[in-house]
């Protein structure tokens, strides 16, 4: 199984003055594969925030992929792609174009998600939508290359219907 974060960046959310629905989207998607959810959190959109609880999951908790939701859009306050830019040993601009190029064949509006996707260490971080819709469509994009993906990022041998 391969360790997941979702990490929702949102004021609101973070003040309790709205509920954090995104989450449970990111979990239904995953729920069939070989993901666990081992860490969830909601933080303001406050890089350094964001930025600390990435290199806390990376870094010593050693996830394997951390998803990140919200602050990914134009408004002043999304700053989600620069906090994770910072962090990045590389990025992986595919995998971020498969995430913009689905939510293109929905709406003409994904083309503003500034959403990346890179590795830190041995984790995989990708930045979704904000959106329950948009971040499960975007999620759903990437699935069925997030094992092969995630094995090449953490050596841990996977193939389909077996893990190691």
């Amino acid at each position: 199984m391969f360790r997941v974060g979702i990490l929702t960046v949102s004021d609101k959310g973070s003040r309790g003055e709205r509920e954090d629905t995104t989450h449970l989207a990111i979990r239904e998607v995953l729920k069939g594969g070989p993901f666990e959810v081992a860490a969830y959190e909601i933080v303001p959109d406050e890089p350094p925030l964001i930025k600390k609880v990435i290199r806390l999951w990376a870094d010593r908790e050693g996830l394997d992929l951390i998803l990140t939701n919200g602050g990914t859009g134009l408004a002043p306050r999304d700053k989600t792609p620069e906090a994770t830019r910072e962090l990045l040993d590389k990025e992986v601009p595919g995998l971020a174009e498969l995430m913009r190029l689905a939510g293109l064949k929905k709406t003409p509006m994904a083309a503003l998600s500034r959403g990346l996707a890179g590795v830190r260490g041995k984790s995989l971080i990708l930045n979704l939508p904000g959106s329950p819709k948009g971040a499960r469509e975007s999620l759903e994009a990437v699935l069925p290359v997030l094992p092969h993906a995630l094995s090449l990022v953490t050596g841990k041998a996977w193939r389909e219907g077996h893990h190691e």
